[in-house]
């Protein structure tokens, strides 16, 4: 059975007219993910320079079962920007009873067709999907035992370190002791490897980048001329983050008509438009003590670049 409620607490609108009017211009990335974005990061996930995914899908491939086991008895799984639900399927195939499955993911279309896809293959799941913000899943989901949040992928490097943790707090809130997250994150490696992973030689993750301004132009009657605009990503090695941005190529002013505003560009000026946070374990181990969690156990792929830990709810 599917459920969908569409909650959303923060506004398109209002998070573009606060971005483009700070002094370092910012647009959120949890807003890339539109019907067009979600499709263009699929697509990505699949280039040959995206290594995350491969990463990932061997670690849940190699040890499905041995992580499912060590969920312990699972009567809820709750899933933080569920997405497609390709590597999902390869957890829930191991639960061998009916149980609850929870997506949560910004966009509408992909979190109805990937429930779907999933509810055909799992007839005695009951799937109760809802379309918001996972950041406010301590106002979404009420407390449950035998229940296990997915985090997957490396979402979680789109966060600082403390919003990651404050994050994680809230995630805590929901959960009973015993209860688990488990969590993907993208190891600290050569920036040789990680850049071109968000520096394609076909340009999908510069279209998935520009695809903010092209939202902005049909959502808000925006002017954005997005040849106007470049991709540029670059690995911050002080930070241990990549961060992407949108460069200004010329000095030019941009209306947005639906938030009644213009904004003016220098020649060379950027719109940061998203982090991601490399790990050390280290890293995650001070992440588990900051919220509430334990880890309990963390698997890797084969080259060491990705890592998927189970924290555990103290």
């Amino acid at each position: 059975m599917l459920e969908r409620a569409a909650i959303s607490r923060r506004s398109f609108a209002d998070d573009v007219q606060y971005g483009l009017t700070q002094p370092q211009k910012e647009l959120q990335p949890w807003y890339f993910y539109d019907g067009l974005g979600s499709a263009l990061f699929a697509a990505i996930c699949e280039l040959p320079e995206y290594y995350l995914t491969r990463a990932e899908t061997e670690i849940l491939q190699r040890n499905a079962s041995a992580i499912v086991g060590a969920f312990g008895t699972v009567d809820r799984v709750i899933e933080l920007g569920s997405g497609d639900g390709r590597k999902t399927r390869l957890l829930l195939e191991p639960i061998a009873k009916p149980f609850t499955y929870v997506p949560i993911d910004v966009d509408a279309s992909v979190l109805e067709a990937s429930a779907r896809d999933l509810l055909s293959s799992f007839p005695a799941m009951h799937v109760d999907a809802i379309c918001a913000d996972y950041r406010e899943i301590a106002t979404l989901i009420a407390p449950a035992p035998h229940t296990v949040v997915l985090f997957l992928g490396s979402s979680i490097g789109n966060l600082d370190p403390a919003s990651a943790a404050a994050m994680f707090r809230q995630v805590r809130s929901i959960l009973t002791p015993g209860n688990s997250i488990f969590l993907g994150a993208d190891l600290q490696k050569s920036k040789e490897i990680i850049e071109p992973a968000y520096n394609d030689s076909l340009g999908v993750t510069a279209s998935f980048n520009l695809n903010l301004l092209a939202r902005i132009n049909r959502e808000l009657g925006g002017r954005f001329d997005l040849a106007s605009f470049e991709h540029r990503a670059f690995f911050n090695e002080r930070e241990s983050r990549i961060e992407m941005h949108l460069v200004s190529r010329r000095k030019q002013s941009v209306a947005i008509d639906g938030l009644q505003m213009n904004v003016e560009f220098e020649e060379g000026e950027t719109i940061h438009t998203e982090n991601s946070y490399k790990y050390r374990e280290s890293d995650l181990q001070m992440l588990a003590r900051e919220s509430g969690f334990e880890i309990d156990q963390i698997w890797t792929d084969s080259r060491n670049w990705f890592a998927d830990a189970l924290l555990v709810a103290r």
